[in-house]
C-alpha cells in the first residue's frame, strides 16, 4: 500500500468490513469520553507513521472530547475535539476498561478521565495520525472522500460498469480492477478472494474477457459479499475493538488452502500474484 518492502509476518488487514465494525464499536464506547493522557512510541516501531512530532500528541489532545467515528474506505477516523485521529490498514485498535489489561507493546495509548483506554499498535506498518480536519493530504485518505463505498447506494451498477469499461483496465486482471490503485477504497486483497469466489471469476481473468452476465454477477457479489461481512462484524481472520474475531466465516484465505471447495468438491488453491497471494477453486473459477 505504501511502497514498503515485503515483510513475511502477517499484518493486520483493516478493509471495508473491519473499518465499519470498528467505527460502530468506537461510537458505542469512546464517544463522549475526555482524554486525560496520551502516550506515543512506548514501543518504538520503524514503520509507525505519525503526523508531526508524536511527542506533542499529549499536549495537542489532552482535555479533548472524543466525538463521532467514521470509516474512510479501510481507514478509521475519530473526532477528538477540534482534531481528528486517523488509523490506517495495519493498525490494531483495542478498547480496554481496566489498566491491568494493557498490552506490553503499543505505539499510541490514549487514557480517558474514567480510566478506560484506547490503544493502537502497529504489526508491520501503519499510520497513527493526528491532524486538523480537512488538512490531511494523504492520497489514500483523499480517495476515500471522492469515491463511494460499495456499502452505499451511490455505488450502483452504472458506477461499477463505468469502472469496468475504463479503457485503461481492459487488458488488466480482475484483481487489478478491484483491489489496486484505490479504485474502490477499502477493498483489498483480503475481501477480494470471497468476492471473486462468490461470482465464480478467476482473479487473473482479463477484464475485457468478462461477459455482460459475469460483470453483473461481479457487481452483485461486491455489494452482497461486503454487506454480509460487515453485518457479521468483519471476517473471522481479523479482530475487532475488543480482540474478538469477526463473525463472517471466510471462504478463501490462507486457512482454507487445500481444503474442499464448498461448491464443487475440488481443492482450494493458493498462488502468488501481483505481489500477494490469491486463493481460488480451479474448477469453479476458470481462468478463461
Amino acid at each position: 500500500m505504501f511502497g514498503l518492502p515485503e515483510v513475511k509476518r502477517r499484518r493486520k488487514m483493516i478493509e471495508i468490513p473491519e473499518a465499519a465494525t470498528l467505527v460502530n464499536q468506537l461510537n458505542k464506547t469512546v464517544k463522549g469520553r475526555i482524554i486525560s493522557k496520551v502516550t506515543t512510541n512506548s514501543s518504538p516501531h520503524k514503520f509507525a507513521w505519525f503526523s508531526g512530532d508524536p511527542k506533542k500528541y499529549h499536549e495537542i489532545l489532552k482535555g479533548k472530547k472524543m466525538g463521532k467515528s467514521v470509516n474512510r474506505g479501510g481507514m478509521v477516523e475519530i473526532e477528538a475535539g477540534d482534531k481528528i485521529l486517523l488509523f490506517t490498514d495495519g493498525i490494531n485498535l483495542r478498547f480496554i476498561e481496566q489498566y491491568e489489561k494493557i498490552p506490553k507493546k503499543h505505539q499510541l495509548l490514549i487514557e480517558f478521565e474514567d480510566k478506560s483506554l484506547l490503544i493502537a499498535s502497529v504489526q508491520m506498518y501503519g499510520g497513527l495520525w493526528c491532524c486538523d480536519p480537512g488538512e490531511f493530504d494523504n492520497e489514500y485518505y483523499q480517495y476515500s472522500y471522492s469515491k463511494p463505498s460499495p456499502l452505499s447506494d451511490q455505488f450502483d451498477q452504472n458506477y461499477f460498469e463505468n469502472l469496468v469499461n475504463s479503457e485503461e483496465l481492459k487488458t488488466k486482471s480482475v484483481k487489478a480492477l478491484l483491489a489496486t490503485e484505490q479504485r474502490i477504497p477499502g477493498l483489498g486483497n483480503g475481501v477480494l478472494q470471497d468476492i471473486l469466489y462468490n461470482s465464480k471469476i478467476h482473479p487473473k481473468r482479463r477484464v475485457d474477457s468478462l461477459s455482460t452476465k459475469e460483470i453483473n454477477n461481479l457487481y452483485r457479489s461486491v455489494k452482497k459479499t461486503l454487506k454480509e461481512m460487515t453485518e457479521q462484524g468483519g471476517r473471522d481472520t481479523e479482530k475487532d475493538l475488543f480482540g474478538e474475531k469477526g463473525g463472517y466465516v471466510t471462504k478463501l484465505c490462507r486457512n482454507t488452502v487445500g481444503k474442499i471447495c464448498l461448491q464443487c468438491g475440488d481443492k482450494i488453491v493458493k498462488q502468488n500474484y501481483m505481489g500477494g497471494s490469491i486463493y481460488f477453486c480451479g474448477n469453479c473459477q476458470k481462468n478463461e
